[in-house]
């Protein structure tokens, strides 16, 4: 995985941090996002547990753990995670569409899409297309186009969300195809790209 020796001096970083301050749940939040990067998933939830112990005020913003619940395969969880997120950030998409991606893996596709909760505004061309396809209102080839006319970034958020939105309707190939695309051809520097590293690896797509 790109900058594995980085993260493992972050990670070397945040754990001196929390043996120097260990009431400082932003400590354990920054450490439980570099234990998600490197694949050490149920690490990272420890650590936004503990967060969160330290200050219940954060449990709408811990997103991270709604992410590192779906690769727990903590579906449940992570969808309750996402919809509490949503009171506080209801104008991203992510929000919803992770959402979604728990409830079709806990449950179903037709629930997961019959459940998802309206978004607005997100500034993110690519994330409305996104949004369209999840509720069955636009095509794949729309979100590639859309995602292509945004640069690097959009070609990786449409390649990684079509890839999930494959996913959840077990169509692995296809999934594969798009998620291996979105972490080799597109790297920006952004925790989602770290994602798309990491589903790799624990798919055993590398």
């Amino acid at each position: 995985m790109f900058f594995s020796n980085s993260l493992e001096n972050q990670l070397q970083r945040w754990n001196e941090t929390i043996r120097n301050q260990p009431k400082n749940h932003n400590a354990y939040i920054r450490r439980g996002m570099v234990n998600f990067q490197l694949a050490k998933i149920d690490e990272s939830i420890q650590d936004f547990d503990m967060a969160e112990q330290l200050d219940i005020r954060i449990k709408p913003y811990l997103w991270q753990r709604g992410l590192s619940y779906y690769y727990a395969e903590r579906f449940a969880e992570g969808a309750q995670q996402f919809e509490i997120d949503l009171t506080v950030n209801a104008q991203d998409v992510e929000e919803t569409v992770w959402r979604y991606l728990c409830i079709a893996r806990s449950l179903d596709i037709e629930e997961a899409r019959n459940s998802l909760l309206t978004v607005k505004n997100d500034p993110r061309r690519v994330m409305q297309c996104v949004y369209d396809l999840y509720a069955e209102d636009c095509t794949p080839d729309e979100v590639l186009n859309v995602g292509k006319s945004e640069g690097i970034k959009g070609n990786f958020y449409s390649h990684l969300y079509l890839g999930l939105y494959y996913e959840a309707q077990n169509n692995l190939d296809l999934a594969q195809e798009y998620i291996v695309q979105a972490a080799d051809n597109y790297k920006i520097d952004d925790y989602m790209w770290y994602l798309a590293q990491v589903h790799k690896k624990l798919r055993g797509w590398i």
